[in-house]
This record gives C-alpha cells, sequence and structure tokens, in this order.
C-alpha cells in the first residue's frame, strides 16, 4: 500500500520550487530593466561649462586671466581637465579644482581672438563646451610666438599613463610677426611641474623661426608649410631593483686594504704600550687614534664606498596622481626676452 502522505509532501515541495522559480526570473527581469538604466543615467549626467575672460596689457602684450566653471546637471561639480581652444588649436589644458573650476593665464599675440573651453567628461559627467569669447588683444610689429599642444601617443589628453610607461605630445611653436625678424629667433623649450622619478625630452629642443617660417598650416599641408613642431616624449619610471655593484678591483681589493691598515693598527698599539713611559707618546698616540677613526669613517660611510659594497638604490616608482605640466619657450626677438607658457595635465596610475 502506497504512502500518501509522502506523495503529497513531494508535490507540496515541487510546487514551492516552482514559485520560488517564477519570484526569481520575476526578480531578474525588474534588476535587468532597472538598474543598467540607473549605471546610464549615473554616466550621463549632463554638464555645463562657462568662462569668463579678464584681459589685461602689460608692456605692449596682452595677458588673459582666463576662469572656467564645469557643472553637472546633478549639481556636483566635475573632475578632470578643461581645454582652451581656438580654431582647433588647443592653447593649453588646466585640471580642475575639488568645486569644478580652473584658471590660468595666457599670452595673447596681436589681433582678435574667439576662446572656448572644452570639458572632455568624466567618469560621470558628459562633455560640454563653453561659448565663444573674444578677445582683442594689443596688434604689434614685434616678434614673438606662440605654443600650441597636441597630444600623439596617447591620442587624448588628459595625458593617462602607467608608471613606466611614456607618453608624446607634439609642440607647436607658431611665430608671431615673424616677417619684423631681422635675424634668426631660436625657441629653446623646457618643462616643468613633473612628479618626481619622471623627466621630459624635446626633439628638436631649440627650434629656429626665419622671417619666412609659416604661421599657420592649412589641413594637408606639408611639414615644410607649417609652423615648426617639437616632439615632447614624458617618460615615468616603474619600480625595481637594480643590480649590486661590484667593488672596484673585485675580490683581490680585501687584502690590499689589510695590508695598509693591519701595520697601521699594529703601530697604533706600540705606540699605546709606549705611552705609559713618555707623554709625548701619549699625545702622538691619541692624534694617531683620531686619524684612523677619521680614516675608517671616510672609507665606511661615504656615498662612493656604499655604492660599490652595497650597490645602488632601489628604483623607486614615479608617484601616482594628477600634475599640471608646464611648457616653457624662451627666446629673444633682438629686442627683449620672450618668454611664453602652457600647460597641460598628466595623471600617473
Amino acid at each position: 500500500m502506497r504512502d500518501s502522505s509522502g506523495d503529497l509532501e513531494q508535490v507540496h515541495v515541487r510546487g514551492m520550487n516552482r514559485r520560488s522559480l517564477r519570484l526569481e526570473m520575476v526578480a531578474g527581469l525588474a534588476a535587468a530593466l532597472v538598474f543598467p538604466a540607473a549605471a546610464a543615467s549615473a554616466q550621463s549626467v549632463a554638464t555645463q561649462t562657462s568662462m569668463t575672460v579678464t584681459t589685461s596689457d602689460r608692456a605692449g602684450q596682452t595677458k588673459a586671466a582666463i576662469l572656467m566653471s564645469v557643472t553637472g546637471a546633478d549639481g556636483l561639480p566635475a573632475t578632470g581637465a578643461v581645454d582652451i581652444e581656438e580654431g582647433g588649436r588647443r592653447l593649453a589644458e588646466v585640471a580642475l579644482n575639488p568645486t569644478g573650476q580652473a584658471s590660468t593665464v595666457l599670452t595673447m599675440p596681436g589681433g582678435e581672438h574667439s576662446l572656448r573651453a572644452v570639458f572632455g567628461g568624466d567618469a560621470t559627467h558628459l562633455a560640454s563646451t563653453s561659448l565663444s569669447t573674444r578677445v582683442q588683444a594689443l596688434t604689434g610689429t614685434t616678434p614673438g610666438f606662440q605654443l600650441t599642444l597636441a597630444p600623439v601617443a596617447p591620442s587624448e589628453l588628459p595625458l593617462v599613463l602607467t608608471a613606466g610607461n611614456a607618453g608624446t605630445i607634439d609642440v607647436t611653436i607658431v611665430p608671431v610677426n615673424p616677417s619684423a625678424l631681422t635675424s634668426p629667433m631660436f625657441v629653446t623649450l623646457s618643462c616643468s611641474g613633473l612628479p618626481n622619478q619622471s623627466s621630459c625630452t624635446f626633439t628638436p629642443e631649440s627650434v629656429e623661426i626665419l622671417p619666412t617660417t609659416p604661421t599657420s598650416c592649412p589641413a594637408g599641408s606639408p611639414a615644410a608649410a607649417c609652423p615648426p613642431v617639437s616632439s615632447m616624449v614624458l617618460q615615468t619610471q616603474a619600480a625595481g631593483t637594480a643590480a649590486k655593484a661590484m667593488p672596484p678591483g673585485g675580490r683581490g681589493s680585501g687584502p690590499v686594504a689589510w695590508a695598509i691598515l693591519l701595520p697601521g693598527m699594529l703601530g697604533l698599539g706600540g705606540l699605546a704600550w709606549g705611552a705609559r713611559r713618555r707623554a709625548w707618546l701619549n699625545r702622538l698616540a691619541l692624534v694617531a687614534l683620531v686619524g684612523l677613526v677619521t680614516m675608517l669613517g671616510t672609507t665606511g660611510c661615504n656615498p662612493r664606498y656604499y655604492y660599490f659594497h652595497h650597490g645602488p638604490p632601489t628604483n623607486l616608482a614615479t608617484p601616482s596622481g594628477t600634475y599640471t605640466v608646464t611648457v616653457t619657450g624662451q627666446s629673444s626677438n633682438g629686442i627683449s626676452a620672450i618668454t611664453q607658457n602652457t600647460t597641460m595635465v598628466l595623471t600617473v596610475q
């Protein structure tokens, strides 16, 4: 005779399993509909970028003090960097502070300019561009130049590098009034603001500007018909351990050292023994002791000794963080010294 109570219990369990399965399917469907939308909205917060420009004339040049602000529709400040562009050329890049603002000062060539601030977006905010702002700079005939930046590898700014990798930026030197030059003008490039354990190199480091050097570069033009460009390489450093250096002369230097030190120590011992009988030997022994201690200290503790017997220290990695790198061009137009700066943002991971 079959046990009907056992059959009923199995049917009840199967019914509960089916209901649980249906509930899990409904919950999964709801999550698929709700959470992706929430994630997408978190990645799609609109932003508004604004820019204010204040100009002042100093020593025949126009300085433009630029203040930029990027805010999200969620009311939170954006992070990252904002670019200052003119006609598709990147004049500078500045990192946003915790309040979503950034500022810089640019020297503007003579004439009328149209500037705009471009925010490239961050993990939660979309990109946005400010309205164009017109800037009228003093017009003159004095030769000069302006610097612009273009990323090569990686191909986007801000430049993001892992410690140990390198990045390349093209720095274009745009001549200003080159026809007024009476002799070639050489612009020397340098950079500052780099983190520790990193470096920058320019190829070429010095650029020549002639009266015939082009001031613009129409699309599709060869390099000879464009302003000169220098390739800037930013190199970071990964952590690593250097091999231990060998002492000069190999292992044979040990017996030589003992051949010099042992007679000296024996002589010092004799002087100390004789010092009990003669006062002048006591003073001489003291002088010899001081000399021996000084020699041992300068031998065992100086950096050269440490390097040869312990090897170079461990290579430190470039510290992670976000840095503002300033690119500087220095020259002379034959009348006065010229210095032009631009900035970019480097992030080391």
